[in-house]
C-alpha cells in the first residue's frame, strides 16, 4: 500500500490550503482513511478521519469548524481542506489507511493504521 500526500506550504494565518492523500497500487474504496499531524517536539496527534462510503468523518476539537476532510473514490484520492489556519497549525501532515472491516470509533487513534504516507509539510506563518 502506498500513499502520497501534497498540498502542503507556507500560508499565512488565516490562510487555506488543501491537501491530497493519493493511493497506488491499491484502491481507497475498501478504506478508511486518517489525517495525522506531528508538529517538533510532540506526538503525531489524528485531527480527522473518513470512513469508506465517506459517510461517516471525525474532527479534532482543534480543527472542528475550520476543516473539511473528503474523499472522491473515483480519483483514488482523499482531501483535506484546511481553512483559517492558524500558526498551531503548522505541522507534517500525513494520512493513513486501514481496511474500513476496523472500528470506525478508533479512526483517530495512529494505533489503527499500519499504511502511512510520508507526509507534508504545512506552515503557517506571516
Amino acid at each position: 500500500l502506498q500513499l502520497v500526500e501534497s498540498g502542503g506550504g507556507v500560508v499565512q494565518p488565516g490562510g487555506s490550503l488543501r491537501l491530497s492523500c493519493a493511493a497506488s497500487g491499491f484502491t481507497l474504496d475498501y478504506y478508511n482513511i486518517g489525517w495525522f499531524r506531528q508538529a517538533p517536539g510532540k506526538d503525531r496527534e489524528g485531527i480527522s478521519c473518513i470512513s469508506s462510503t465517506g459517510g461517516d468523518t471525525i474532527y479534532a476539537d482543534s480543527v472542528k469548524g475550520r476543516f473539511t476532510i473528503s474523499r472522491d473514490n473515483a480519483k483514488n484520492t482523499v482531501y483535506l481542506q484546511m481553512n483559517n489556519l492558524e500558526r498551531e497549525d503548522t505541522a507534517v501532515y500525513y494520512c493513513a489507511a486501514v481496511a474500513a472491516m476496523h472500528p470506525f470509533r478508533s479512526c483517530m487513534s495512529r494505533a489503527s493504521y499500519a499504511a502511512w504516507g510520508q507526509g507534508t509539510q504545512v506552515t503557517v506563518s506571516s
